[in-house]
Order: C-alpha cells, then sequence, then structure tokens
C-alpha cells in the first residue's frame, strides 16, 4: 500500500502564513482600488466584525456546551472601551493608540465576562440563557444610565475612525489563530471533554469552574475587541445597537454555520451580513427571505453548513499531494483503490 506523505508542522505554519498573507494583500488591493463602492467596503468591515463575534461565541457554545445569550454585551463593553480610550489618547502614535485600545477592549471585557461567569455558569440549559440575558441588558441600561461617560441614549460621537479593512481582517485572524491553538491544547481538549460529558471529565480531576470561566472570559475577550472594531468603523455608537436582538444575530450565525466550527461561524456570518444588505431592492419581502432561508437551512442540515468540521488548508494539500481528494472511503474506512 502507498504510504501517506504528511506535510511536516513547520511547513504547514509557512504556508498558513503565506497564504493569509497573499490573501490581505489581495484584500486591501480590492479594498483600496475602484472595484469596490462605499456601501461594499463598509459591508466588507461588517463581515469581518461580525465573524469575529461568531467565532468568539463558538467558543462557549460550539466547544464548551453552554447557551450564553448575552454576547452583545460584552461586545458593547468593547466598543466603549475602545471608543473612550481612543478619544483620549488621539494625540498618540496611530499603531501604539489603535493596539492599546483593542486590548484594552478586550481585556475589560474579558475581566466582566469573568464576573459573570462565576455565578453564571453554575447554571445549565435555559437557566443559564436567562441569566447571561439578563447580566447582558443589565450591561446595557447601565450604558444608558452613566451618559456622563457614555453619552447614554443620544450616543457616544465623535469617535476616531480607526478601523479598516486590515484591522478587522488581522484581528479575525489573530481571533481564529488563538482560539485554534487553545482547542489544540490540553486546555481545549478539557473544555471539550466538559461539553461531552461534565461527570466523566469532573471524576477525571477537570475543574469544571475553572475551564468554564477560562472559555467564558477567552469568548468575551474576543467579543470586546470585535466591538472596539466596530466603535473605530462607526464612528459613533448607541446603547440601542446592542440589545437582545444583537445577542440573538450572533447565536443564529453560530448555529447556522455549525457549533463547534470555525469556518461555519465564519461563512455564516458572512452570509447573514451581506444578504440584507445584498436584498435591499426587496425592501417588502426582504425579512421574510432571510427568514425562510434559516428555516429551510435548518430542516435540511440541522448540524448547520459545516457542522463541527473546520477546512484545513494543510489537510487538503495532503490529500492532493497523496491523489485522495476525490477518492471516496470503503465501509471499513480504508480509501477505495
Amino acid at each position: 500500500m502507498k504510504k501517506y506523505r504528511k506535510i511536516k508542522t513547520p511547513y504547514v505554519y509557512l504556508i498558513n502564513t503565506v497564504v493569509l498573507a497573499a490573501l490581505l494583500v489581495i484584500g486591501l488591493a480590492v479594498y483600496n482600488g475602484e472595484m469596490l463602492n462605499r456601501t461594499a467596503k463598509a459591508l466588507l468591515i461588517q463581515c469581518g466584525i461580525y465573524s469575529i463575534l461568531a467565532v468568539s461565541l463558538n467558543i462557549c457554545t460550539g466547544y464548551l456546551g453552554q447557551l450564553p445569550l448575552g454576547h452583545a454585551g460584552f461586545m458593547a463593553v468593547g466598543a466603549y472601551t475602545g471608543a473612550l480610550f481612543w478619544k483620549a489618547t488621539a494625540g498618540w502614535p496611530l499603531i501604539l493608540t489603535l493596539v492599546a485600545g483593542l486590548l484594552a477592549a478586550g481585556l475589560l471585557a474579558a475581566v466582566f465576562g469573568v464576573a459573570i461567569g462565576i455565578p453564571a455558569l453554575r447554571l445549565r440549559g435555559d437557566y443559564l440563557a436567562i441569566i447571561t440575558l439578563g447580566f447582558g441588558e443589565i450591561i446595557r441600561i447601565a450604558i444608558i444610565n452613566f451618559s456622563g461617560l457614555t453619552g447614554g441614549t443620544p450616543g457616544l460621537l465623535s469617535i476616531p475612525k480607526y478601523s479598516n479593512f486590515a484591522v478587522a481582517y488581522i484581528c479575525l485572524v489573530a481571533c481564529c489563530f488563538v482560539i485554534y491553538m487553545v482547542m489544540h491544547s490540553r486546555h481545549g481538549r478539557a473544555i471539550l471533554s466538559i461539553r461531552d460529558n461534565e461527570i466523566a471529565s469532573e471524576c477525571c480531576g477537570i475543574d469544571l469552574t475553572v475551564y468554564k470561566v477560562f472559555a467564558f472570559a477567552l469568548s468575551a475577550f474576543f467579543a470586546g475587541i470585535a466591538g472596539a472594531v466596530y466603535a473605530g468603523f462607526q464612528g459613533s455608537l448607541f446603547p440601542k445597537s446592542f440589545d437582545f436582538m444583537a445577542s440573538i444575530n450572533i447565536l443564529v450565525m453560530v448555529v447556522l454555520g455549525g457549533m463547534g466550527s470555525m469556518t461555519g461561524s465564519v461563512i455564516a456570518a458572512t452570509v447573514l451580513t451581506a444578504l440584507p444588505a445584498l436584498m435591499q431592492s426587496l425592501s417588502s419581502y426582504r425579512m421574510v427571505i432571510y427568514s425562510l432561508l434559516l428555516i429551510v437551512v435548518m430542516i435540511f442540515k440541522p448540524s448547520g453548513l459545516m457542522g463541527h468540521k473546520d477546512f484545513s488548508l494543510a489537510r487538503t494539500l495532503e490529500l492532493i499531494i497523496n491523489g485522495r481528494l476525490f477518492r471516496r472511503k470503503a465501509k471499513g474506512g480504508a480509501d477505495d483503490e
């Protein structure tokens, strides 16, 4: 039998880096050129922002197996933190203030994630969904009431517009890379074991509370970064942008893409963000078509577009090298000859 040839790990990282860098260069050329109008450019950045939100929520829903409904609250914390930081450091060098603002937004959102996660993650199922929904609404109401700092209902205006395609793309790639590395470590395996069987995990010595809070904080961290990118893109923030429906929309993206699949989350976030904008000409029936598409996908593909699978460039190249890309597998698991 022909020996299966694998690509060595250093070459895998090199190939992925080259491909991602090439995609960034191509994306910048398209974004800065005349191929896209202003609306299309804005839509491209929004797809990146919601992809980060969907991938980050997937940590809790897909990998940890919990059902939080307050993700928009962490996004709001990151958005207002980044906006206030950038307004206060307007004279700083651009790269310094941009990176510092993103990190500050992510870290403060992670702190809120820990504070909310410790009491909330002692519950599960419907009870967890309800309590996280309540915390998300508390954050939104707090933003309205602290009007001296956040601008309240009229909104926080004159935010420096630091976000562009490159910022959204790099943040999305960094988010996916960190989550991939975590989930392929022993900590990630512990999180997956909690999803599969909490009792067995605890019997094996896994601290359920620690890993649940860790996953919740990591999810909140990237939601905060997405919120800061959103603030730097919009230039203004309003509390109504982070209500209950915003959390539901992010959850729909995760479920549609496949819980446990980063690739599915990115695809679903891109489709569900772009679809309403592309159907502007059908304004009277836009939401009806949008809803019907979701129903059809859930009926015929209840596990989501990608299920638990993720696209692997290295794995695809290995299949091409070994001539097995389009070869079917026999029932026993071996490739048909």
